[in-house]
């Protein structure tokens, strides 16, 4: 009888730990969810045009008047996604700042192209000012942000204004725009300079006409007119860093605000870690965005 409890406890023990490794998987999963519900509660989905993609998340602001951020995300313009591609802190931090936020999905290459997926981020833009009212946030206060891909739409439709111009907006519809670590604001020199790594995406969403090439840089639209001011923040990439550099020297020239921030990390690791914390208080980054957003929005 005593000796049959000993056997009896490794069994149990046995069992428990063989069940505890199954569920291991689906116990991830459902945490992993649970996160990325706690991220997208509040969250309401607006279509700004009539493509599946053409869809946006909006957070109401906790006060009605409060300015607004809106996000575009990253990957190489062909895939990406508004549900996960901002980062798990952004939504609930620039709410509990008192403002809207908002991260918008576009049309992907192949299937557009990214001069569509350019308009595209701009008519989200004048979608959103033209439901300001209804939707709790001051028109005349918002700021664009975009990450990777993301970062050089934002960039683009922040210099070339026949974006905006096509959706019924300015210059002046922005308060700014905060470019994420892109590296092709520059785009024949980041093909010519970049080497085999991305070129076949490069040359997939931009073609290998120099003039296109030419026409969907950032850096050849700085010349006035722009979006007033740009925070342009990179990582310790090298063509991140010197495309970060060339863009806020070319707006500089042309009499456009720009301040261009480098933090820590490196690679691809890096590159996503500054969108994956942008909005953790303890991430450098996010203390110079936010001290940047409230000046900004004072004026």
């Amino acid at each position: 009888m005593h000796s049959s409890i000993p056997k009896q406890i490794l069994l149990l023990t046995i069992a428990f730990l063989t069940t505890s490794v199954f569920a291991q998987g689906p116990l991830i999963g459902r945490l992993r969810e649970r996160i990325t519900e706690r991220r997208e509660a509040g969250a309401v989905e607006l279509s700004y045009g009539k493509d599946p993609l053409q869809k946006l998340d909006y957070w109401k602001p906790t006060k009605v008047g409060s300015p607004l951020i809106i996000f575009v995300h990253g990957g190489g313009w062909k895939r990406g996604d508004k549900k996960n591609a901002t980062g798990e802190e952004k939504p609930g931090h620039y709410v509990q700042q008192g403002y809207a936020f908002a991260s918008i999905n576009y049309r992907l290459v192949p299937a557009a192209t990214v001069e569509q997926q350019a308009q595209d981020v701009a008519d989200a833009i004048a979608h959103l000012i033209s439901r300001a009212e209804s939707l709790g946030f001051d028109a005349s206060r918002v700021v664009l942000m975009g990450h990777s891909a993301g970062a050089h739409l934002s960039a683009l439709v922040g210099t070339d204004m026949q974006y905006l111009k096509k959706a019924g907006l300015g210059p002046q519809s922005l308060r700014g725009v905060i470019p994420l670590d892109g590296a092709c604001y520059d785009v024949p020199r980041q093909i010519a300079e970049g080497g085999d790594f991305m070129r076949d995406t490069y040359i997939q969403a931009f073609g290998s006409e120099k003039e296109r090439q030419h026409a969907l840089s950032p850096t050849h639209h700085a010349a006035a007119p722009n979006a007033p001011t740009f925070l342009i923040l990179h990582v310790q990439r090298i063509d991140g860093a010197s495309q970060s550099q060339a863009l806020a020297a070319a707006l500089k020239k042309a009499g456009t605000t720009a301040e261009v921030r480098g933090f820590e990390g490196i690679g691809l690791k890096g590159h996503a870690e500054i969108n994956r914390r942008l909005g953790d208080p303890s991430y450098p980054a996010t203390p110079v965005v936010d001290a940047w957003l409230k000046s900004v929005f004072a004026k």
